[in-house]
């Protein structure tokens, strides 16, 4: 049967192809609040609702309400769509997350083509959203097209969650999952996501994202700001306090200098240790794709691990000093640095929020600075971690295998994607990260691209992914 789902998905890749083509033709940007662009997504939830209707799939367009935003402005939230493809309770039930919606793009940022025409270009398909996370979302779906044409029964039931606000911040979905927990969520036995990338020529299954917490640290001194020539000198300067602070927090081998902060970090085991040596990496190569002179670290393995299972601290920019051209003597009065660290296994929001405070007022008060300071955490996101055994993830690295010839890297990614936690959380099942990306994709970048490849490769494995966690599941 498998060999039959394969060559129709190879006989079949220019329709394929041509869906993803008229997929990437909507706008649905949802970082740009505006009502064309709103429009563009309603109208994209809408076009995969009938493609999946069209499929057997009973479908619903969940009403999200309103969004306020902070200029008075309100915007309709597009609606979410739940799907579900067969209720055979001998069946496991397998729920796919997605979403349709696209970071900006415009030809003048530097794009090569439109980036909402798709394009093909030595067998790279060009276009924004053919990578995140179009394609991946319809490589799902042309996995069912073949099972249907064949008249294959598919081994699996099958549920959708689609959304259009991901690059928003996902507005309204860690409230609909919490609310549909006991109804549309009852059944499922896995959960999928496929929005990541490998990080090498090689497939990869990804079981574990870091988390995020971000401060703004302000000191101020009054509302107005100072003439260096009149008041330099005789008070203690905002900015010369705030450079203080941030330059405390991290020093130059990126080792994070606050007190406490690595105490609860998840110990290396020798499993994962054998994990990172085993990873198909080519350090020269990705130095030179990352057109970094130097990396902190000479090993494959250190940089995996600085990248995954180690905290990080970055600092993201100052409010309130002077950064146009041009010479201006001024004394900023009031200044806020912003930065961030990425949480790993098993730091505690909390703990960091309190540990991150207490250095900042020490090196503060050690200043003896007359200034005021105020520290804020904006946002606090934990890290996800999966278990490499679970039955999904022994299913997906058969499926790999049967496709792609190869054991995949397991990997883990160094961002943050929240719902996977929510997942995880709210409806306790195993979730997994099935990646088709590949490592240059550009997602959020100019010329995204899916390679041909990975798109219909992609679309097989899925296919095998039914069947072999139907054949483990029983």
């Amino acid at each position: 049967m498998l060999e039959n789902i394969f060559q129709y998905i190879d006989l079949h890749q220019n329709e394929f192809i041509q869906l993803l083509k008229e997929w990437v033709a909507i706008e649905s940007d949802s970082v740009q609040p505006l009502p064309h662009f709103r429009q563009e997504i309603f109208k994209m939830m809408d076009i995969a609702a009938d493609k999946l209707r069209h499929l057997g799939a009973s479908v619903d367009l969940i009403e999200m309400g309103p969004q306020q935003l902070p200029d008075g402005q309100t915007l309709p939230i597009p609606p979410i769509l739940l799907a579900e493809l067969g209720n055979d309770p001998k069946k496991p039930t397998v729920c796919f997350y997605g979403h349709l919606d696209v970071q900006p793009a415009k030809k003048e940022d530097g794009w090569n083509t439109d980036p909402f025409t798709l394009v093909e270009v030595d067998g790279k398909l060009y276009g924004r959203g053919t990578s995140d996370n179009k394609g991946p979302v319809l490589a799902w779906i042309n996995a069912v097209v073949a099972f249907k044409a064949l008249n294959q029964d598919i081994p699996v039931n099958i549920k959708f969650i689609i959304e259009g606000m991901e690059e928003a911040g996902s507005i309204s979905l860690d409230e609909l999952v919490r609310r549909e927990k006991d109804r549309f969520f009852s059944s499922v036995d896995y959960i999928v996501m496929s929005d990541n990338l490998w990080i090498s020529k090689k497939p990869a299954l990804t079981y574990g994202t870091r988390g995020n917490i971000y401060f703004t640290v302000e000191v101020k001194c009054r509302d107005q700001d100072f003439h260096s020539g009149t008041f330099g000198g005789i008070l203690n300067e905002p900015m010369a306090d705030l450079v203080s602070l941030l330059g405390s927090l991290v020093d130059s081998s990126g080792h994070i200098l606050i007190p406490g902060i690595y105490d609860n970090v998840a110990p290396l085991s020798e499993e994962e240790k054998k994990m990172y040596e085993t990873i198909d990496l080519n350090l020269e190569e990705y130095q030179n794709s990352s057109q970094v002179e130097k990396f902190l670290f000479d090993t494959k393995e250190e940089i995996l691990m600085h990248l995954w299972r180690y905290p990080s601290l970055s600092i993201h920019g100052i409010e309130g000093a002077f950064d146009e051209p041009g010479a201006k003597t001024v004394i900023p009065a009031q200044v806020t640095g912003k930065f961030s660290i990425r949480l790993v296994p098993h730091m505690n929001i909390s703990v960091v929020e309190t540990q991150v405070k207490k250095h900042l007022e020490d090196i503060f008060s050690q200043r003896n600075s007359s200034n005021k300071l105020k520290i804020t955490m904006i946002l606090g996101v934990h890290p996800w971690i999966a278990n490499i055994h679970d039955l999904q993830y022994v299913a997906a690295r058969r499926a790999i295998k049967t496709v792609f010839g190869v054991d995949p890297d397991m990997i883990r990614d160094g961002s943050t994607i929240p719902i996977a936690k929510t997942f995880q959380d709210i409806i306790q099942k195993s979730v997994m990260m099935l990646p088709l990306g590949a490592v240059d994709d550009g997602e959020h970048s100019q010329n995204e691209k899916i390679n041909r490849y990975n798109y219909i490769e992609g679309s097989k494995l899925f296919a095998a992914f039914f069947l072999e966690i139907a054949k483990m599941h029983s």
